[in-house]
């Protein structure tokens, strides 16, 4: 709501990532953009995760008429969503480079689907998992100011090069106070 009543240019919302066993050593990043519910399938989990709003009691106004229960809701919204999924793709691809060459983090690809907080937005938009809270060395470099520092100058990097692509607005157009993050060492987990 915060992002489209504001009219915003891109909307990205940062996560961690999880597993049901500590023990597992799966690590690595991940982004994701909206995904295209395709198959029947797809469209009948979608309907059933979304179906929550419906408990809300004033979902048709605040989802500007989305009806969870209607493949056309859905197929409208996608219509839609799909003038923003080229610019999504390229952002998200962006941003795993960065975390793969400036904070050396597994990269685990660019992945599609149909989470609420990204087909709610009307921008281009992302949803990050910085690495697996559930996995102790992974857990261990999330809270390190290293660790931190790293991801966080990763997905600005990814910001300024979009925003240099999208605009013609480079780093040297923006003010230095806005571009200073401090420098990371590559830390051992």
């Amino acid at each position: 709501d915060i992002a489209n009543s504001n009219h915003a240019d891109l909307f990205i919302s940062i996560h961690t990532n999880s597993i049901a066993s500590r023990s597992s050593k799966v690590s690595g990043t991940e982004t994701y953009t909206l995904g295209l519910h395709k198959t029947q399938e797809n469209l009948e989990v979608a309907k059933k995760e979304n179906s929550v709003i419906l408990i809300e009691s004033d979902y048709e106004q605040r989802y500007a008429g989305f009806n969870p229960n209607s493949s056309e809701s859905y197929i409208i919204f996608e219509f839609l969503q799909d003038k923003n999924m080229e610019k999504s793709v390229e952002f998200a691809t962006n941003i795993q480079r960065q975390f793969k060459t400036t904070a050396k983090r597994i990269d685990k690809g660019v992945h599609q689907a149909g989470f609420l907080v990204l087909r709610e937005t009307s921008m281009p938009g992302v949803l990050v998992e910085l690495g697996y809270i559930s996995t102790p060395d992974e857990e261990r470099y999330l809270l390190t100011e290293n660790g931190t520092s790293a991801l966080a100058r990763s997905i600005y990097q990814a910001f300024v090069s979009y925003k240099q692509q999208q605009t013609g607005i480079t780093p040297k157009d923006i003010p230095a106070e806005q571009t200073s993050i401090p420098a990371v060492e590559e830390e051992e987990i």
